[in-house]
């Protein structure tokens, strides 16, 4: 289980730049740089909307469709801490897994 922390505030299981649920998949299976891998679980959040969140998990399992990623073991991640990145998005596309590093 992975430390996580996400900056997309607009996504219904944000709370506090922390994920709220039990486990994320990182999606990008052909991935060869972090800017073609994406939190598959975003969920935007409606303007005027109640957040979602019950109250964020300090580890979550995260799994990995990312198997170029040098943090993949057998499509689960293993890296310690991961940091989603998705200030202004508004589809899960426009989230990003800033953890990611191609194997060399």
């Amino acid at each position: 289980m992975g430390n996580l922390n996400c900056n997309a505030a607009s996504c219904v299981h944000n709370c506090d730049n922390q994920c709220c649920l039990n486990s994320i998949c990182v999606e990008g299976s052909s991935a060869c740089r972090c800017g073609e891998t994406c939190c598959g679980d975003y969920e935007h959040q409606n303007p005027g909307a109640t957040n979602m969140c019950h109250l964020p998990k300090d580890s979550l399992s995260i799994s990995c469709e990312a198997t170029n990623c040098i943090y993949n073991t057998n499509k689960k991640c293993d890296a310690d801490h991961v940091d989603i990145s998705g200030i202004k998005a508004v589809t899960e596309d426009d989230t990003v897994c800033t953890t990611f590093q191609a194997r060399g």
